[in-house]
């Protein structure tokens, strides 16, 4: 039987200003194997407060998808890539099947030597 902790899989979201900044930031996760998936939305209109002014701005999501061991990895990687001084870093985790749990984390496993 098959420990249930090996299906879960942790999506995380971020924004971004543009189409190009998400697929870089998509193409450079995937390249590092931090994430088996990363998904991009475009169409967003945020509204919030920055540095005491109202703001709005179009933003692309992205919705990456992982292993919960790759947390802590994807952090540092924004540290020092993500194009916002404060990135979204949203975790939420989630069940998923046998095969696409499997499937994730042999796409975040480091490659064969």
């Amino acid at each position: 039987m098959q420990d249930s902790s090996e299906l879960d899989i942790l999506s995380i979201t971020t924004t971004v200003g543009s189409l190009a900044d998400g697929q870089a930031l998509a193409r450079q996760i995937i390249e590092q194997r931090l994430a088996a998936c990363v998904q991009l939305e475009q169409g967003l209109i945020s509204f919030y407060r920055w540095q005491g002014e109202l703001c709005e701005s179009a933003e692309v999501r992205l919705v990456i998808k992982t292993v919960p061991g790759g947390e802590d990895s994807l952090q540092k990687f924004f540290a020092g890539h993500h194009p916002y001084d404060v990135p979204q870093f949203l975790v939420v985790r989630m069940r998923a099947s046998e095969a696409y749990g499997a499937w994730a984390r042999l796409e975040t496993a480091p490659p064969p030597a």
